[in-house]
């Protein structure tokens, strides 16, 4: 099944196409792509794309979404996703599905699907108070060096040093804090697979605190969406409001936790990573 002619390249990149009974095959772009392999937010899409396929039932929305990285997929060549429903309740659906690569298993991943449940309480922590998202947005042009998946977002930092220094990228600050507006370089509605993206798609935290960068290869991300998708009255164009942050790193291993706000303070997905943060060369 072809993609459309106008289609963004986000969504040319994570269509999936059914191949057998809960199998879809789909082929992994070079256009997300960092160091060390496909981006793990564009994987989380990608995944997120076929279980959805699978569901086939659009009031049962997408709740929780956990990623285990079990090696890089390979980026230019084709991948089959493998979905199973473990359990299709009155309310939720539970998944489980693989990505493989020539037989091998890239990803795991879990997921829950359901309607909406009555509720005992309503509540929710308050947005941070940053003001409306600015006009225009900072973009990146090709340039050697640069990679793919810089050049697939438009974002204004806020959080943290990055914010301070005016940039994007190491900072060297005294918190490993980072986040700011941010959305697809070509605009589209933030819905759950772009809110997946999303919660993988800035530079990791602890970047704030490093001179340079370094390789921060994702073990698991497990990504809570906090409201249907996409959010009613949120124009295509509209940035969301990323924050992540990080308190530990030890024995080569950090976490990361993200929050991620309509411009109207709606909180729209959570997230948390294991990852790696390895010596540069």
């Amino acid at each position: 099944m072809a993609a459309p002619a106008q289609t963004t390249a986000f969504d040319a990149d994570t269509t999936v196409v059914p191949a057998a009974p809960g199998v879809y095959d789909a082929t992994i772009s070079d256009r997300w792509a960092v160091p060390r392999g496909p981006n793990g937010g564009y994987i989380a899409a990608l995944m997120l794309r076929a279980m959805e396929a699978e569901v086939g039932d659009p009031d049962r929305a997408p709740r929780s979404l956990t990623l285990h990285y079990l090696r890089p997929p390979v980026p230019g060549e084709p991948a089959q996703i493998h979905v199973a429903v473990e359990r299709a309740g009155r309310t939720l659906t539970s998944l489980s599905a693989r990505l493989l690569q020539d037989g091998r298993p890239m990803v795991v991943v879990l997921a829950a699907f359901a309607s909406d449940f009555p509720t005992a309480a309503d509540y929710a922590s308050p947005a941070p108070d940053v003001g409306p998202p600015p006009a225009q947005l900072h973009t990146v042009p090709p340039a050697p060096g640069v990679p793919e998946i810089a050049l697939r977002t438009a974002l204004q930092p806020v959080f943290g040093a990055m914010a301070d220094t005016g940039v994007s990228l190491a900072a060297g600050g005294d918190e490993a804090l980072v986040g700011g507006w941010l959305r697809l370089a070509e605009p589209r509605a933030a819905d759950a697979a772009a809110l997946a993206f999303y919660c993988d798609a800035w530079l990791p935290a602890p970047f704030a605190l490093l001179k340079a960068p370094a390789p921060a290869p994702t073990i698991d991300l497990t990504i809570h969406f906090r409201t249907r998708l996409p959010h009613p009255g949120m124009d295509a164009d509209a940035p969301v409001l990323a924050r992540f942050s990080s308190t530990t790193s030890r024995g080569g291993f950090f976490e990361e936790d993200g929050s991620i706000w309509a411009p109207d303070g709606t909180l729209l997905a959570q997230s948390r990573q294991l990852a790696l943060l390895i010596p540069g060369a």
